[in-house]
């Protein structure tokens, strides 16, 4: 695969006339409305099919309107390891396919498959960078309820994450850590579908969270990926045997490219440490570097970029990339190097010391617990939908994020609470959307009698390797 000519790395985009259709070939007859029939009655489409809507979408050619329900299509009938091997190629072959060799260290990355108060990329990117490794980091923004990095990161005054490639270069060359989203010269087909999945309903489907992953990651030109798959109630894969399969699919097209993989199979049962929101997580992201923090976002952090040490030959041993990363923030390196890339892409390095100058709601109010008992369970998606009733997501394509609003959580899975004492508190800007996710977040919560049942553990399981574990 990689020796055809639009692989090839590139300064510029892959020049139009690579693999366009000639005048009376096959190509010219696919219709959209044909792709969508077959794969609405499950037939397998052809990557001659998969590369024609792509590219038409891309291109403007085919409406959104065809494509949710090409999506929707797809949520419904799946797709073989085949289709989706061709839609990821598709998908990365729709822009650039960058080439860091000019940087010797090695390239690493991880990626998230969602989740709420996921903001370990806001630790990991500055931490691995100053650990000696290249973080070459395209993200994106929220997608259903789970907030999204590039959001967050626009919630530091003047943080620029649309940075042009050679941009891109310029601040890795400076810091060894950049995080941007999809350009027009990176995955711009999956910048489009990402967008219209996240207000049509399709967000869920494995194949195509794995093509969406793995397109905009293998453009980026790293050498080794870590995973980060979501599983619980606020995560797309509910069920651990879904977020396998999930992990199974990217890990294998990851490794079929020539790339060093491991996937972390994650607990999302409840959010990832106490806050959820924009400026919010920025806030609590600058407070594990600074080695303070909630434990279960700092074990978190820690365990990917013990991954990411070891994968990238940093570290010999997990354990070992585990201690390094410790001892980075210790130092305070992780954090002066969260400052410098801060600063070159246009950000307000003082918000660093000074979180007030983030972006902060006008308005507080608690969700009080009804009873007294112990906190059985949190229905976490329901949390992550109450911040985008706040306006921290996007309900509808065209919708602006409000950066300032999110949900501070008073108390987790297993804490005990007294009636009247808070659960949590909401940050809101409307009283008319705060009362709405008061009433969300209160339905969320489970009080029981008795102490809840021990939690699960953070880390179910590491695939590596063709499924291995």
């Amino acid at each position: 695969m990689e020796g055809k000519s639009y692989h090839r790395t590139v300064a510029g985009r892959v020049p139009p006339q690579v693999n366009q259709p000639q005048a009376g070939s096959a190509r010219t007859q696919i219709r959209a409305v044909d792709v969508i029939r077959k794969k609405r009655d499950g037939q397998e489409l052809s990557s001659v099919e998969i590369e024609y809507l792509v590219r038409a979408y891309t291109a403007g050619d085919i409406p959104d309107y065809q494509v949710s329900a090409w999506l929707m299509a797809v949520i419904l009938r799946g797709m073989s390891r085949a289709e989706t091997a061709s839609l990821t190629d598709a998908m990365l072959r729709s822009g650039d396919v960058l080439n860091f060799s000019e940087f010797p260290a090695k390239k690493v990355d991880k990626h998230s498959t969602g989740g709420v108060g996921d903001k370990t990329s806001l630790v990991l990117a500055p931490l691995v960078a100053a650990g000696g490794l290249i973080v070459p980091m395209i993200s994106g923004r929220g997608l259903g309820h789970t907030g999204g990095t590039l959001d967050k990161l626009e919630s530091i005054p003047g943080f620029n994450v649309n940075l042009s490639v050679p941009d891109f270069r310029k601040v890795l060359d400076k810091c060894g850590c950049a995080m941007i989203g999809q350009t027009s010269e990176i995955a711009p087909a999956d910048r489009k579908l990402y967008a219209l999945r996240d207000v049509t309903g399709t967000v869920e489907s494995p194949y195509l969270i794995c093509a969406s992953i793995m397109s905009k990651k293998l453009a980026e030109g790293v050498d080794a990926l870590v995973l980060d798959v979501k599983t619980g109630s606020g995560a797309f894969m509910k069920e651990e045997k879904d977020a396998a399969f999930l992990a199974e699919l990217m890990v294998e097209s990851g490794e079929a490219m020539g790339k060093a993989m491991v996937a972390l199979i994650t607990n999302m049962d409840e959010p990832l440490g106490m806050y959820v929101g924009n400026s919010l997580e920025v806030v609590e992201a600058l407070e594990v570097l600074q080695g303070k923090g909630p434990e279960d976002l700092k074990e978190l952090c820690l365990e990917l970029a013990g991954w990411m040490f070891h994968l990238g030959g940093a570290a010999d041993t997990v354990a070992q990339g585990r201690a390094n990363s410790q001892e980075l923030i210790t130092s305070g390196k992780a954090l002066e190097k969260f400052r410098q890339m801060v600063t070159l892409q246009g950000g307000d390095a003082r918000a660093i010391d000074n979180p007030d100058r983030l972006p902060r709601a006008r308005h507080t109010l608690e969700v009080l617990s009804p009873e007294s008992g112990s906190i059985a369970a949190i229905d976490c998606e329901a949390v992550g939908m109450a911040c985008v009733v706040l306006g921290g997501g996007r309900e509808k394509k065209e919708d602006s994020v409000d950066p300032a609003v999110g949900i501070v959580l008073r108390r987790k899975v297993g804490d005990a609470v007294k009636a009247g004492e808070s659960l949590c508190s909401v940050h809101y800007n409307s009283e008319d959307r705060g009362l709405r996710a008061r009433e969300m977040i209160q339905k969320s919560y489970q009080v029981a009698d008795k102490a809840a049942k021990e939690k699960r553990k953070l880390v179910h399981r590491v695939i590596r390797g063709s499924g291995g574990k």
